[in-house]
């Protein structure tokens, strides 16, 4: 399941992806540790995984705004071939 162009532009800054992988990993930890509950266990297990995989695998490369891409150079009229 692939994020939608909003939740790519909430996404984009790093620092929040990574504190909900951080959140849903202690919380998983918390219940693997502490209250034993299996289901919230799986179920929070899958959200970080999908995390993992949306988030850090699968999320588009940052576009860099600052590179330059050359203008096209003109046609001279003596490489123009019509057929």
């Amino acid at each position: 399941m692939a994020l939608k162009e909003n939740d790519l532009k909430w996404f984009r800054p790093m620092w929040r992806r990574v504190a909900v992988a951080v959140f849903l990993a202690l919380w998983l930890g918390w219940e693997l540790l502490f209250t034993l509950d299996m289901f919230w266990a799986i179920l929070v297990g899958a959200a970080l995984t999908y995390v993992g995989w949306n988030f850090f695998y699968k999320f588009p490369k940052e576009e860099n705004d600052n590179e330059q891409v050359p203008p096209p150079r003109p046609a001279d009229e003596q490489e123009r071939q019509d057929p």
